[in-house]
């Protein structure tokens, strides 16, 4: 090829990488802006006289949305390989960024009531519907404008833009938090970055609107070679659903663990677990994830070199056995039992406050302070009816506890380091995983095929761990176990170690580029 040539096709290239990655982005930005204020919105749709069931229940509503993506998949799969990839695409980003909007205009519950939950239940099944059919769109559509060879680096630059997504999604966050008071990002402001989100799908879908159809899918469709039935293609033929199956307990089941681990668990325990002031907690994962995010290029690059089978068992097998270690380092980074207290600095305030239903609440405010710089304060709300606390049923006095740990500069830096070599777990299973999906199935099939494997794995085995182990480890809390925080653990580490078995036995060693 003549360097004229290379250099168009290169320009050409980067074309489509900008718009597919550009969408691509913003919907991944749209979906985790949920999982990102989670804290915050389990006091804004849920009942908020129990904040744990209210914050499992936000869990729960946020891993609704992965569920319903292998749905997504079959449905606009299907629409790609009938109609193609750029139109159905195309839709997939109008459909999310008008459900992320509309979850920021639903009214709380106490506005009305058990309608908002359900309100943002539906609107969240759609966002996961739109990125069932998204990624695999535009997986397939960078893949298909890639030179053979050169798919694991070019289809590497989809695959940063779903931490790219949760990054902006954070910064996002941050920002409208600096620019408010507490105040007023607890009542109103937190529907600010849900709305930010409609001017950038507006933007992404007029530079979608531009792209031309895959030269591959076209190619087929001109010659007649494209399937009629999509779904019966590939999941009816045995030998195409053998490699589905593979895809998906072999490579995509794991990766998605790993994947939840990293970003999505991390940012949970930070802040559930080790109490880590949100603002903090948010910084932290958002320079991990920027330090990490060139690894997805590099791995995806090594995959052409080397494979993609080795890159990603091996980032399944460091997880495996390095998530018991890196959590309990990054917990006892911020453990205050394990500091010293500057005993004279510590205080206990006590008010009594109206609260929103014009009743009393007693309010005990306990700060302390440790010769490292840590700080640690513990709200307790009384809830009193006619100046007497309220009962439970088992006599309890009704009381809520929010503890926060602002940490020094040290820690910080240590969880960040902690954090950071998850994420480059997540660069290993992630970066080649697209070029992998994408060369295990022909092109009449290909959007269908790669799609529903890619989003079970993540969807449901991925999408259901931030609830998942967060149960386990408030189970584990309860039962008085002093390790509780580690039990959360277990789910990604038997889920990953599974794929690892399947894959290290049936996952071919060469990357297969024969399916054209």
């Amino acid at each position: 090829m003549s360097t004229t040539a290379s250099v168009k096709n290169t320009k050409g290239i980067w074309k489509v990488i900008t718009a597919s990655s550009l969408g691509t982005l913003i919907e991944w930005y749209d979906f985790y802006i949920f999982g990102s204020l989670a804290v915050v919105i389990s006091t804004k749709f849920f009942p908020a006289d129990n904040p744990t069931a209210a914050f499992l229940s936000t869990l729960a509503t946020f891993a609704a949305g992965f569920v319903v993506r292998p749905f997504g998949a079959l449905f606009f799969g299907r629409l790609g390989d009938l109609i193609g990839r750029k139109y159905t695409f195309m839709v997939t980003l109008l459909l999310m960024g008008g459900a992320t909007f509309l979850i920021g205009c639903v009214p709380a519950y106490e506005t009305i009531g058990f309608m908002a939950p359900l309100l943002v239940l539906i609107l969240r099944l759609l966002q996961g519907l739109a990125l069932g059919g998204e990624y695999g769109g535009a997986a397939t559509y960078v893949a298909e404008h890639a030179p053979l060879g050169e798919r694991g680096y070019w289809t590497s630059w989809i695959q940063t833009t779903a931490t790219f997504g949760l990054f902006i999604s954070l910064m996002v966050i941050l920002a409208t938090r600096a620019s408010l008071t507490p105040e007023q990002f607890d009542e109103w402001g937190w529907r600010v970055p849900f709305w930010v989100s409609i001017l950038m799908v507006f933007v992404s879908y007029v530079i979608r609107k531009k792209m031309d159809e895959s030269p591959v899918f076209a190619k087929a469709k001109a010659e007649g070679k494209t399937s009629t039935n999509p779904l019966k293609e590939s999941f009816g033929n045995r030998y195409n659903l053998k490699f589905v199956l593979l895809a998906l307990f072999g490579a995509a089941m794991g990766q998605g663990v790993v994947w939840y681990t990293g970003q999505f668990y991390a940012m949970s325990f930070l802040k559930t677990v080790m109490f880590v002031e949100s603002s903090q907690a948010d910084g932290l994962l958002g320079l991990a994830l920027l330090f990490g995010t060139p690894f997805f290029l590099f791995f995806g690059w090594l995959s052409d070199k080397i494979g993609r089978k080795a890159i990603m068992m091996a980032g399944m097998l460091l997880a495996i056995l390095l998530y018991r270690p890196i959590y309990k380092a990054m917990y006892e980074t911020t453990d205050v039992s394990l500091k010293t207290e500057v005993i004279d600095k510590a205080k206990i305030v006590a008010i009594t406050k109206e609260n929103k239903h014009q009743q009393l609440d007693s309010i005990y405010t306990s700060t302390k302070e440790f010769a490292d710089g840590t700080q640690w304060q513990q709200v307790k709300t009384l809830h009193l009816q006619d100046g007497k606390p309220i009962l439970d049923e088992k006599g309890v006095a009704k009381s809520d506890t929010k503890t926060t740990v602002t940490i020094n500069d040290s820690d910080k830096w240590s969880l960040i380091f902690w954090i950071f070599i998850q994420v480059i777990f997540v660069t290993m299973v992630y970066g080649p995983i697209a070029a992998f999906l994408v060369e295990m199935f022909p092109v009449r099939i290909r959007y269908t095929s790669m799609s529903l494997p890619y989003h079970i794995g993540n969807g449901i085995f991925g999408g259901l761990l931030p609830a998942i182990s967060t149960y386990f480890v408030v189970n584990a809390k309860e039962t008085g176990d002093p390790e509780f925080y580690l039990e959360g653990l277990w789910y990604p580490i038997v889920i990953a170690a599974i794929s690892f078995c399947i894959g290290m036995v049936y996952l071919k060693r060469k990357n297969n580029i024969e399916n054209e």
